[in-house]
């Protein structure tokens, strides 16, 4: 697994593809973070990472599509298939790069919460102490970035298995991001209301259902700095089930 894991890692950065994913991902999240907090002058950040999550449609794709894709197109996968290494490890060392990638990301990109802080500590200075609370509150901060690595963690085992499926790269991209879309948007859909302000949506076995498989409806917990096991073991669970998914399609191809 681990050969398979430094090899990936090396192709995300000897192709630009690494290189173009982190750029977009740190510009537009700097650009994000300006916008929804200094220029709006709010510390709240509860925007920033919910318009952060909304990014991963077009963003993980990118990360994921040549995953599989490209051994496909380039003739390398029965290679694979024959290396000295589990189809498991295979998967796993695929994905771990991708996650890698996304969560040294998600963590630089936290530099952009910097300047809130030394907002927050000159206006406290300048006014009375029983204003302390003046600043964005680190917990929810904290727990925002928790969940977002969880719900990214879950997104790019979705893109694996598709990658796994396709033998295009744009194909690869294209699929996942109506994927992706469709998992994220769901929560939005759910809580549409007519001009009575009664749920579009009226009927609780789909309005249940809808909630379940949204990956949003799990992260109000986390930005409110609360630790909830129940959405760990939810994004967990969904990274396990496609990951397990993508290890069946390529153990059907091996002895297929």
């Amino acid at each position: 697994m681990f050969a398979i894991y430094r090899k990936e890692m090396r192709s995300y950065f000897i192709n630009p593809i690494g290189y173009v994913y982190l750029g977009v991902f740190l510009v537009f999240s700097a650009l994000l973070c300006c916008y929804t907090t200094l220029i709006s002058s709010s510390y709240d950040t509860a925007n920033y990472f919910m318009f952060l999550i909304i990014s991963f449609i077009i963003l993980i794709p990118i990360l994921t599509m040549r995953l599989f894709a490209e051994e496909r197109k380039l003739r390398t996968e029965q290679l694979l298939l024959t290396a000295p290494v589990t189809i498991t490890g295979m998967v796993l060392g695929k994905y771990f790069a991708a996650l890698t990638v996304f969560v040294s990301g998600v963590l630089i990109s936290c530099i952009n919460l910097i300047p809130l802080y030394v907002i927050g500590n000159a206006e406290r200075a300048g006014t009375e102490s029983s204003l302390k609370h003046i600043g964005p509150v680190t917990g929810e901060i904290v727990g925002s970035v928790i969940a977002v690595i969880l719900l990214g963690a879950a997104l790019i085992a979705v893109g694996t298995l598709i990658s796994a499926l396709t033998e295009n790269q744009l194909s690869a991209a294209v699929i996942t991001i109506g994927v992706i879309a469709v998992m994220v948007l769901l929560n939005v859909f759910n809580m549409l209301t007519d001009s009575d302000g009664q749920p579009l949506i009226g009927v609780y076995a789909v309005r249940a259902v809808l909630d379940w498989v949204s990956v949003l409806s799990r992260f109000s917990a986390f930005s409110n700095g609360i630790f909830d096991f129940a959405a760990l073991l939810y994004y967990a669970s969904l990274a396990f089930v496609f990951l397990f998914l993508t290890v069946r399609v390529y153990e059907k191809r091996r002895w297929g």
